[in-house]
């Protein structure tokens, strides 16, 4: 059966301290392992809302391998681009979080930044429907880069519908740099999920307005999804804007949620419903993401988030 959608990138384990201010510099305790990471906590979430989905990426022949591929086959996400490398460790982060909201962390990246073609599959791509790339694993590497166009070429040769998220990080690519590197994937995409801070940096413009009428008249068929966090996001097309506000949420671990927000959004597109649906159930899944502690732990099924969503009202809505 054609996959729904496929992603691709980096892949890895995480290891949590159990407790706020707890510094990676000293001996304390650790929760974990979780499986993690921005590409496959993306295909988790849209498997879990019935897509039929499939990540490519690279783990170790260990334990922290198991741990990913297992919950990929647990969530039903195709196991088929997910290469076992020997004699090398799985990737691994340790996290700590912080009062204030913010987290540090320690990589050690093992096989999490390996990618090849060879891992590109064909059967993976016939007939699929949507390709999701993320500006995190295009800044990995050179090499990581060369195998993110050739998926490309190959998704748009099945006339999937292409999206991308910039996901910018600037300590593995300066914001100029990653302007040059993203710029084929920018101008192919049919959606686009920025922040407004990535959507100005990436577009060299001075104000959201520009950068949004520039990408809309390259491609006027695009859909445009400015997330803003808590508040929501603003969808532009060109039929003009929607703003969705977001659902209210406490807060205990942010790990994942603008990955969920891009599932929940993509998932409702591929279902036919319209914009304005696919903003609130991409808000819907953010907010329930960071409800919970532990990368994959708040990604929620459909039945959850429906019921979610009938029973709290969004928060205010945006402001123009």
């Amino acid at each position: 059966m054609p996959l729904d959608i496929l992603t691709i990138g980096e892949a890895l384990v995480e290891v949590m301290r159990t407790d706020i201010d707890q510094p990676l510099d000293q001996p304390g305790p650790f929760t974990g392992p979780y499986p993690s990471v921005a590409p496959f906590i993306f295909a988790v979430q849209a498997a879990r809302l019935g897509m039929q989905t499939a990540a490519i990426g690279a783990v170790g022949a260990d334990a922290f391998g198991d741990c990913l591929r297992d919950q990929m086959l647990a969530d039903g996400v195709s196991v088929l681009g997910l290469k076992r490398i020997a004699n090398q460790p799985t990737g691994i982060a340790f996290v700590a979080y912080q009062a204030d909201g913010s987290r540090d962390f320690v990589f050690s990246l093992g096989t999490g930044g390996y990618l090849s073609t060879d891992m590109l599959d064909p059967e993976l791509f016939g007939g699929l429907r949507c390709f999701h790339l993320m500006g995190s694993t295009l800044s990995m590497s050179q090499s990581a880069l060369e195998v993110c166009r050739r998926a490309l070429e190959m998704a748009q040769h099945e006339g999937a519908l292409i999206s991308f998220d910039p996901n910018l990080r600037p300590e593995l690519l300066p914001p100029e740099q990653a302007r040059v590197a993203f710029a084929p994937f920018i101008a192919t995409a049919d959606v686009l999920i920025p922040t407004e801070e990535e959507l100005l940096q990436l577009a060299a413009a001075s104000a959201l307005d520009e950068a949004i009428d520039q990408l809309l008249t390259e491609r006027p068929g695009r859909v445009i999804a400015v997330t803003r966090g808590a508040a929501g996001c603003s969808v532009y097309t060109s039929d003009g804007r929607i703003d969705a506000a977001g659902f209210p949420a406490q807060e205990i671990d942010p790990t994942g949620a603008g990955d969920c927000f891009d599932a929940g959004f993509l998932s409702a597109l591929l279902e036919g419903k319209t914009p304005a649906e696919a903003a609130r159930l991409g808000n819907a899944c953010g907010a329930l993401t960071v409800s919970a502690k532990g990368p994959m732990a708040g990604a929620k099924r459909r039945e959850e988030l429906d019921r979610f969503m009938q029973a709290l009202p969004p928060l205010q809505d945006l402001g123009q």
